[in-house]
């Protein structure tokens, strides 16, 4: 991480409510909570603080031992199994979890209080010891005066004396909370100042997000996998690229409303949903062996509908066959079947070669910095009189439409406000015929701008 703030990362096995505390912990629905064990696959990064100290939470996968997770057998104490499609994955997760232990400054250890110790809890254990780093034993799950008369058996653990929590009820987490910013180091809260750039790398399943991100920063930060669908949870992860923070965050693949499953994919969709929502400029993955695809367009469709800046990055370049031509008739195909974005930079690279990849954080700064750009009125005004004067506007029921004056009322997106003597005289042809004159003389490279037509106050009365 590149912030100053320490981490804590939840360790357990799955199912034990890591997701339910980081949610708790982070105020907010950010991890997906089903009670399957192997929901949570990906580590989940959130912000919390306690008492005015500031922190970053970690959330992980269920971590057990391989003999036990890669069997399909019931768990102890429980009749739940091992979520099917996480078998496949199972390393991976408990990399993703041992990476979390190794980045952390404290470890909150989740176990189950209905169940007791576990020979599985006892191996985490037995791995926690290792890692020399304060570690909280949080019994959860234990509402009732007669469970948490049961919290002492987590002694024989041997780590530290187990807390008894509920994370779904908030019982105990206070007093966990008073443990875990003890031991960290101090971080004010109010002197955490965030400029970074949210970027999300958003597209359809396996298009190559996950090694994209990971090509990105260099190290194995999200799970990586042939089979789509693999990233659940929206994954966010900060670096410093010349001196400019960053947030990238990796996104589940979004498909059309009515191929999404119930349930965990559902969730997962919704998730990335919002995190376009809360990113400034979203990287759309396009593979280039199929092109623009129905799914790529709704995707786009819904980040435009978000006025959020886009950069079209086609990915697996390295597998198609090309000539001299091959990258300009491609970028044509694609501004075609993306009419509604024309104006949005188009780059090629191959995640898995890393081929061009140097050009994506570079393209989308250059959005992002277009996105806060102002046009000075004068300049402004320029502009929509020169454009006037060229070609003036057609009458409605044989009045003219007349333009005052304009000016920039906001940024992020850029928003124009034009006053005139009726906005029910301005046709559409000719708000886009506007806007393509202001892109001529200001670039805004793959943002959206916004057009306001407001009749000027003298005009009402």
């Amino acid at each position: 991480m590149s912030g100053k703030k320490p981490v804590v990362a939840l360790v357990g096995r799955p199912n034990v409510g890591k997701s339910t505390l980081f949610n708790r912990l982070v105020g907010r629905r950010t991890a997906i909570v089903e009670d399957v064990p192997g929901t949570t696959r990906d580590r989940i990064y959130g912000d919390s603080d306690w008492n005015g100290v500031g922190f970053i939470v970690i959330d992980t996968g269920g971590l057990e031992a391989p003999s036990e997770l890669g069997q399909a057998k019931p768990r102890r104490g429980g009749s739940q199994f091992l979520a099917v499609d996480s078998r496949l994955f199972i390393e991976h997760i408990q990399n993703q979890a041992r990476l979390a232990v190794e980045e952390a400054d404290a470890v909150v250890f989740v176990v189950d209080g209905r169940e007791g110790v576990s020979a599985a809890d006892l191996d985490i254990a037995e791995v926690l010891r290792a890692a020399e780093k304060p570690i909280f034993v949080a019994v959860n799950k234990t509402e009732s005066p007669e469970r948490r008369l049961n919290a002492p058996e987590f002694w024989n653990l041997g780590l530290s004396e187990p807390i008894p929590i509920s994370a779904y009820h908030g019982d105990g987490v206070g007093d966990l909370l008073d443990l875990i910013v003890a031991a960290l180091p101090a971080y004010p809260v109010d002197e955490e100042e965030d400029e970074s750039v949210a970027i999300a790398i958003v597209g359809r399943p396996n298009v190559g997000k996950s090694s994209l991100l990971n090509a990105l920063i260099g190290v194995e930060r999200a799970i990586v996998s042939e089979t789509p669908g693999t990233t659940r949870d929206a994954i966010d992860m900060k670096l410093m690229y010349e001196g400019q923070e960053i947030t990238l965050i990796d996104t589940a693949g979004i498909r059309r409303r009515g191929k999404v499953e119930p349930g965990i994919e559902r969730y997962s969709v919704l998730r990335s949903m919002r995190s376009i929502d809360r990113a400034e400029v979203a990287l759309l993955l396009i593979d280039a062996l199929d092109g623009v695809t129905a799914q790529d367009t709704h995707v786009a469709g819904y980040v435009l509908e978000k006025k959020k800046g886009v950069v079209v990055v086609v990915n697996k370049w390295d597998a198609l066959e090309k000539d001299t031509h091959t990258m300009v008739e491609y970028v044509e195909r694609v501004r075609e079947d993306l009419k509604f974005m024309s104006y949005v930079p188009v780059i090629f690279i191959s995640a898995k070669t890393k081929q061009r990849v140097h050009t994506v954080l570079p393209t989308a700064l250059e959005v992002a910095a277009a996105r806060r750009q102002r046009i000075p009125t004068g300049e402004l005004n320029q502009i929509v009189r020169e454009a006037y004067d060229r070609t003036p506007p057609p009458t409605k029921n044989g009045r003219p439409l007349r333009i005052y004056y304009a000016t920039q009322a906001s940024v992020s997106p850029p928003t124009f406000v034009i006053f005139v003597n009726d906005p029910d005289f301005v046709h559409f042809s000719y708000e886009r015929y506007l806007e393509n004159r202001i892109r001529e003389q200001v670039q805004f490279p793959g943002t959206p701008i916004r057009l306001v037509f407001r009749k000027r106050e003298r005009e009402r009365n």
